[in-house]
């Protein structure tokens, strides 16, 4: 998401852009509709470890892709 979107400054890797570091946040916008999302009752049970492997497969695709491998 670019940095501008509300939301974004929210995400783990902000102080990384603070300092210049490039970096790209790939979100499912869990933080606008998941009550959980970084609170004591985000906990694994709540996690589709299935999905997020399907993810996960498809982000490895999508960056080797876009490096050009």
């Amino acid at each position: 998401m670019p940095a501008w979107f509300p939301g974004a400054d929210l995400s783990d890797h902000w102080s990384f852009w603070q300092e210049g570091y490039p970096a790209l946040l790939v979100t499912d916008t869990a933080p606008f509709r998941y009550p959980f999302y970084h609170t004591a009752g985000d906990t694994p049970d709540r996690v589709d470890f299935n999905r997020l492997a399907r993810v996960t497969a498809g982000l490895a695709e999508a960056v080797v892709g876009l490096a050009g491998h």
